[in-house]
């Protein structure tokens, strides 16, 4: 595969996808391969069926292969919510007298706040804010002078069973596999850097899972994974209805929450089959299932809370609000803050569901392209 090339694997909770691409001009991509393919999907920290699991990457990882001629070498895995736990830490260093601060003195405030995790891998460090003996607070050190040099510092740790499935799965095909945080790529690619820098609130609303950030600088403060999605809205309207599952995935991109109230009744056709819907109903068990991410995001912010993230709107990317018409207003009036979609300034990828590939492409190039003693640093990690 090209050095200017970067091959990532993106595990979603309905589908995984591979997709090789590159930096074109004006920080655009150029995408040389992609393929998606459904599969079962996980819960509580495990896939359902790893067998299918591997079927389904193999076909995408051949497919993309076979469009691009080219053999993938070095593969990026993200890491979902629900394989992964950040921990913050405040590090503290001192220098024998002032010095100008260099990438090794920043890389000795990474060093020092490692620890291991118990059933975890470390695989990332990024830094949310630095203080220098002044009290400076910056978010590049590099080039000042100091006899100190504070850091909070955000450890990502992928969990053992995680990276040990994909290990497993890719054990003969000779592929060197790095981990990356697939809610921190989509945060800091996806919400400008002046927004991060004072707090933002972002939900990676997935099918089955969704993952809920504060996220502060570079860094996350704090990060909690739910069982909530498109996924579980599907579920109440298959009961509802007496649908398939199938059925009822198709049936919930007909509902539309800015339908006035009022007796009303569509005809619904799925596979030659054809039902009577009453739309308020839909609605209504549309919005019964939002309440649950509703629920969620209210339960982590209370327990963030803080004067900080008062009146922060809430960011929202993934294919689990994407195509439910009124959805993101339905949420913005419960969880009472303005709430906005965010999507890939990219034509023809400027949808929500492609954020995490798009992300994830954005964070491997910057991995693959970057030099230096912070790098070499990260590659340890992992990332």
């Amino acid at each position: 595969m090209s050095r200017k090339s970067v091959a990532v694997l993106d595990v979603r909770s309905s589908e995984v996808s591979v997709v090789v691409g590159e930096r074109g001009v004006n920080n655009t991509f150029v995408f040389k391969g992609s393929k998606t393919e459904p599969y079962d999907g996980y819960e509580r920290g495990e896939f359902y069926d790893v067998p299918k699991l591997q079927d389904a990457i193999l076909r995408a990882l051949t497919a993309v292969e076979k469009a691009t001629s080219e053999r993938i070498r070095t593969l990026y895995v993200g890491v979902p919510g629900e394989f992964s736990t950040v921990l913050p830490r405040e590090v503290e260093t001192g220098f024998s007298k002032k010095r100008r601060i260099g990438e090794r003195e920043v890389g000795a405030v990474f060093e020092k706040g490692k620890s291991e995790l118990t059933g975890y891998r470390l695989i990332r460090a990024t830094s949310m804010i630095y203080v220098t003996a002044d009290n400076r607070r910056v978010v590049d050190p590099i080039g000042l002078t100091s006899t100190s040099l504070d850091g909070v510092i955000s450890y990502f740790y992928c969990s053992d069973y995680f990276a040990g499935t994909m290990e497993r799965l890719f054990r003969d095909m000779r592929i060197n596999l790095k981990f990356l945080p697939t809610s921190l790529a989509m945060s800091t690619y996806l919400i400008p850097g002046e927004t991060r820098d004072e707090y933002a609130i972002f939900l990676d609303a997935g099918f089955l899972s969704s993952t809920i950030s504060v996220v502060l600088g570079g860094g996350v403060l704090a990060q909690r994974t739910y069982w909530v999605g498109k996924g579980q809205i599907a579920v109440l309207l298959m009961e509802k209805f007496s649908l398939s599952y199938e059925a009822a995935c198709a049936l919930l991109a007909k509902a539309n929450l800015f339908a006035k109230g009022g007796e009303s009744k569509m005809e619904f056709s799925f596979r030659g089959k054809t039902y009577d819907i009453d739309t308020n109903e839909l609605n209504e068990t549309v919005k019964e299932g939002l309440d649950k991410i509703c629920e969620a995001i209210g339960g982590f912010l209370e327990d963030c809370s803080g004067r900080e993230l008062d009146y922060k709107p809430l960011f929202v990317s993934g294919e689990g609000l994407y195509e439910i018409r009124g959805a993101l207003e339905h949420i913005s009036k419960r969880v009472d803050r303005v709430t906005e979609m965010l999507s890939p300034d990219l034509p023809y990828y400027n949808r929500p569901t492609m954020s995490s590939r798009i992300a994830l492409i954005d964070m491997a190039y910057e991995d693959n392209r970057s030099g230096g003693v912070l790098s070499r640093l990260f590659n340890t990690f992992g990332g």
